[in-house]
């Protein structure tokens, strides 16, 4: 292990690195450096705006993944942030290779993630810390349903787009509690349609989120299944679980909805969500859009 000082930032990578590159891009002023994609970010201030810089080609604590890998997987990931358009997604600034490393810079979004996971252990710590998710949990119903409005939206237009969802979570969430805004920060592993489970079990996702045939090898992976993932989304945004539910979820290979009896909006509303999260994908809704307009028919009933 290598201890990595940048100034206001501290992390640890597998061996030594030269990041004076980075230091030309402005002054960092944070750092995520244990996702297992292989990829290390960076928070880089210019003194006139922030940025998010993405790097794939270093050897990271967590990776579960080569440097060659997570170059070659960040290089395929660039047409995709090219190719949908929608106000909330994290906007792309530019993206090149220097020397042997990959890099990806968007514009800096300020919020926090919904799955925060590098900040579980200081949480754990400190119980006085409120975490995001729990934070979000505990906003009003009108505002929470506002966020699910830009998640049908955001994943229509990846329909829309000729792709695929995945590896779609409250990871890939960013929600600002000053300004109610919701963002999509992470899209990197989203495939063009037709699209098929090519890794089993080990298809890329949560499973607190995944859909069946997430687990199938060879299974279809399309619009039904994104309806399927915003579905589990949707319970966990409305829905009260306990931590013995969540390890079924991991246990089982498999996502169970609460009862309505630990639901917080009304039965039209949970039946809705209820019918997307079908095991048998011709029991659920065909499209985003058709469940968005079964959504907002529930939401309208009294």
């Amino acid at each position: 292990m290598v201890n990595i000082n940048l100034g206001n930032v501290e992390f640890q990578l597998k061996e030594n690195h030269d990041f004076s590159w980075l230091n030309s891009l402005g002054k960092v002023f944070c750092v995520f450096s244990q996702n297992d994609s292989g990829n290390i970010s960076f928070g880089v201030d210019d003194g006139k705006e922030k940025f998010f810089v993405k790097v794939a080609g270093l050897k990271t604590i967590e990776s579960v993944r080569t440097p060659e890998e997570a170059i070659a997987s960040l290089k395929e990931a660039m047409p995709i942030y090219e190719d949908i358009k929608h106000p909330n997604l994290i906007e792309l600034v530019k993206h090149y290779s220097l020397d042997n490393i990959y890099i990806a810079i968007f514009k800096w979004v300020d919020g926090d993630c919904l799955f925060d996971y590098w900040n579980f252990e200081k949480y754990h710590d400190n119980s006085q810390i409120v975490p995001p998710a729990k934070r979000f949990k505990q906003l009003p119903l009108e505002k929470r349903i506002k966020s699910v409005g830009v998640l049908f939206s955001f994943l229509s237009a990846v329909s829309k787009s000729n792709y695929v969802a995945v590896d779609f979570y409250d990871g890939s969430i960013i929600y600002d509690f000053s300004t109610e805004t919701t963002t999509i920060c992470d899209i990197d592993f989203f495939r063009k349609k037709p699209a098929i489970n090519d890794m089993g079990e080990d298809f890329w996702g949560t499973k607190r989120l995944k859909a069946p045939e997430e687990y199938v090898n060879g299974a279809v992976i399309d619009e039904v299944t994104n309806v399927y993932t915003l579905g589990a989304l949707i319970f966990s945004f409305f829905g009260n679980f306990t931590d013995a539910d969540i390890r079924l979820r991991y246990k089982n290979n498999t996502f169970l909805p609460c009862t309505f009896e630990n639901w917080e909006l009304s039965k039209s509303c949970y039946d809705s969500v209820l019918k997307a999260v079908s095991i048998d994908r011709t029991a659920r809704y065909a499209s985003i859009n058709e469940f968005f307009i079964a959504w907002n028919n529930a939401l309208s009933a009294k």
